[in-house]
C-alpha cells in the first residue's frame, strides 16, 4: 500500500492509506515500468492472468495452506529424525 504521510496538529507524522492506492503485490509489479522483465524468462503477464482467472481466491488460499502443510510436516519429520 502507498502512504501518504502528513503532519497533524501537535506535530506527529500520520500515515493514511488512500483506497485509491491499496493494490495486491502482484497489481504492484504489474504497474512497474518494464515490469514484464522482473518475470522469469519464458513467464509473461498474459500466462499469470490465466492462471489467476481460472480459480478463485478461496481456492488458491487452500492450495497455499496445503502446500505450507506438506513443506512443514516434512520439516518437522526431518527434524524428528534427527533428534
Amino acid at each position: 500500500m502507498l502512504t501518504n504521510t502528513g503532519t497533524d496538529s501537535k506535530g506527529k507524522q500520520r500515515k493514511r492509506y488512500p483506497y485509491e492506492k491499496m493494490m495486491t503485490p502482484y497489481e504492484k509489479l504489474k504497474s512497474l515500468p518494464n515490469a514484464e522483465s522482473y518475470l522469469k524468462p519464458g513467464l509473461s503477464f498474459r500466462d499469470i492472468d490465466a492462471i489467476a482467472c481460472s480459480i478463485t481466491d478461496n481456492q488458491a488460499a487452500e492450495q497455499m495452506n496445503n502446500a505450507k502443510l506438506k513443506l512443514f510436516t516434512t520439516i518437522n519429520e526431518r527434524v524428528n529424525r534427527a533428534a
